[in-house]
């Protein structure tokens, strides 16, 4: 996975820590938290703000 597979992590973030409300989630623990999965494999300097609420965004909607 890479940090435009925003809709793939917020999956895999939603299975890996179902006890989290991501409207509460820090940007700085959504990142540590995103390159810790298994098969995400990209750079942190290619993630901005704009990738991380994406991904947030789409773990909200997982979560409802």
């Amino acid at each position: 996975m890479k940090w435009t597979d925003s809709q793939r992590i917020a999956e895999e973030l939603y299975d890996k820590h179902p006890e989290i409300d991501p409207k509460t989630i820090r940007f700085t623990d959504l990142m540590q938290w995103v390159m810790a999965l298994d098969d995400f494999d990209d750079e942190a300097s290619h993630c901005g703000e704009k990738i991380l609420e994406a991904i947030q965004l789409a773990w909200i909607e997982e979560a409802e």
